[in-house]
Parts: C-alpha cells; structure tokens; sequence
C-alpha cells in the first residue's frame, strides 16, 4: 500500500512516520511546506507543498492508496478555523480527483450536545468536508495527547511545575480522557490495516478517566514530588484564564488560548468500538506522563517565566504546536 503522511513534521505525524517506516512494509510519502528543513527515515519520499495553495501539493497524492490528514492551522497567525476550512476543502478535492481510496483525521473529542469551543468545532467542520469526497474517511478522536512535544500537554506541565498555587477557574474539575501519543499512533496504524474501519468515526483515549485538576496534581508530582495546591473560582472564565496562562508558560497564545478555552468540554470516550476492536493494551496515564518528562529536558522547571507569546505567534509550518502537525 502507498501512504501519504501530511503533517509529517509535527508531534504525531513525525512519530507515525517512524512507525510506519518500522512497523510496515508500506511505500510512504510525506508532504511538507518546506523539503530542504525536513530529515526523512530512509525510504521515505519527500513532496514540497502546501495545501493551502492548490496547484502546489496534488502531486503528493499519485498513486496514494490512503492518506493520514494532520493538519491543523491553530497557531497560525489569522483566522485558523478559515485557514482549516480552506486546508480540508483543498485536500478533499485534491485526493478525490487521485482516486486516494481512504483517508484517516485525527480529530477531537467532545460531545456535539454541548457547545464546543472554536478549536473543536473546527475540527469537526474538517471531519465533514474531508468526508465530502470520494475516499472514506475513517476519524480518531481524541482528548489531550500526553508525550514530550505536545502542546497540550506542555501546557499542563508547566503549570505544574512552575506554580505551587493555582487559581484557576472551574474546569479543573472538568472530566477529561488523556491518552499517550504511543497509543495514538498504535490506533492510526491499526485503522489503516482494517478495511472495516473505512468511513468509521471512532473515540479513543487511555484506560483513565481524571480531572484537570487531577492531570495537574499528577504531573506536579511526578515531575517535582510535590502537588500543587489548587483554589477553583466561579469568577475566572477560561479566557481570561488563557491570558493569565500565557503570563506562566511559553506556550504561544495563539495555541494556549483555543486549547485552555476548550477545557469547559468534557472530553470522555463514550463508544470503546475500536478499542473491542483493536484490543490495544493502552498505557496508564502515570506512565504516560513519566515518559513524558523523562523525554523533557526541562521538566522540572519551578520558576514562572516571563510572556514571549506576542513573539512567537508561529506560522501554519512552524512547529510553534506540534500537535498541529505541518499545517
């Protein structure tokens, strides 16, 4: 099979090329803005393009049998649910007219019966126009990935580790499903070598179901031996939290502030199909986070830092969040 990896530069798409390159005997190809910054595993091939700009990347997709859409444009400076918007159209009609025979998003979890924020809407409008095409689009939802270059999980850890006391609003006491990126990259992998899979949309996420309030607490501990304490407010709402975020962390705004306004979405698996299918043994989420410390070579880092956010807005390739992938 031949296998297009889009987002192949950032937190998921560069470890599931590895894994694809280790794991499987598939012909891969990778599409990226910039060809001369990446560094592919050997037998990979290389297409510079951008799917922001049609004309530039249809080549990428010859001869492709399925395609793993990664790209998200959060971060990028402007309006990032447009730029998605016109990404996923793009790339919908691009591998409709290469006759791609499936195509696998990883999206987000979030229950449609609540009001998701921007970040989560967005991806479900890419979940829409991808399936718009001709190829089956099978979707991965999840909650934050838990692994040494997240973003999201950044986030977490640095407030962990640089605050003995948190203020925070109410939705440290929203429920979340952290799963590891390993087992991310396990659930891509196997969708791709399930035909029964194609067309699906499936939930996935670890074996534990915590508060954000407990995500912290965890990380705290394991990276400095101590909790934080924490002191939940009615008054502070996420986005006035987001800013006070970007005051403790170096995570760029535009990516801090769409991630911390989505935390008042209770993100919990509430279909485990793929999981009877796959029967994947999924890691605990002390693990999971004590791989991704021991992967971070600051993760024991007490002090508050000054904002660099208004200098780091990043580009929609810039790796600014890697969870984004090469868009």
């Amino acid at each position: 099979m031949h296998v297009l990896v889009t987002g192949a530069t950032g937190f998921v798409g560069g470890r599931l090329v590895d894994a694809l390159r280790s794991t499987t005997d598939h012909d891969v190809t990778v599409l990226v803005r910039d060809a001369d910054a990446y560094d592919p595993p050997d037998g990979v091939a290389v297409v510079e393009g951008d799917v922001l700009e049609p004309g530039s990347f249809e080549s990428a997709l010859a001869d492709v049998d399925a395609a793993y859409y990664l790209i998200h444009a959060m971060g990028a400076a402007g309006n990032f649910v447009e730029r998605d918007r016109r990404a996923a159209r793009n790339f919908e009609r691009a591998a409709s007219d290469a006759g791609v025979e499936r195509v696998i998003y990883l999206s987000g979890l979030g229950s449609e019966s609540e009001t998701l924020s921007s970040h989560l809407e967005s991806r479900r409008e890419v979940e829409t126009l991808l399936a718009a095409g001709t190829p089956d689009v099978t979707v991965l939802r999840a909650a934050i990935i838990v692994g040494d270059g997240s973003a999201s999980f950044r986030l977490v850890r640095q407030l962990a580790t640089r605050l003995p006391v948190m203020i925070t609003p109410q939705w440290v006491q929203t429920d979340c499903q952290p799963i590891a990126i390993d087992d991310v990259v396990a659930y891509c992998l196997a969708v791709l070598e399930r035909p029964e899979t194609a067309g699906e949309t499936y939930e996935i996420g670890g074996p534990d179901v915590v508060t954000y309030r407990e995500l912290l607490t965890t990380t705290a501990e394991l990276a400095t031996g101590r909790p934080p304490r924490i002191v939940a407010v009615p008054v502070l709402s996420p986005r006035l939290s987001a800013y006070w975020v970007g005051l403790v962390t170096d995570v760029p705004s535009a990516v801090a502030r769409p991630l911390i306004e989505g935390v008042r979405n209770r993100v919990v698996v509430t279909d485990d199909r793929l999981q009877e299918l796959v029967g994947l043994e999924r890691t605990p989420l002390e693990e999971a986070v004590a791989r991704a410390l021991e992967g971070d070579r600051d993760a024991v880092d007490p002090g508050p830092q000054p904002d660099h956010n208004a200098a780091r807005g990043g580009t929609a390739a810039s790796g600014t969040s890697p969870e984004r992938g090469d868009r």
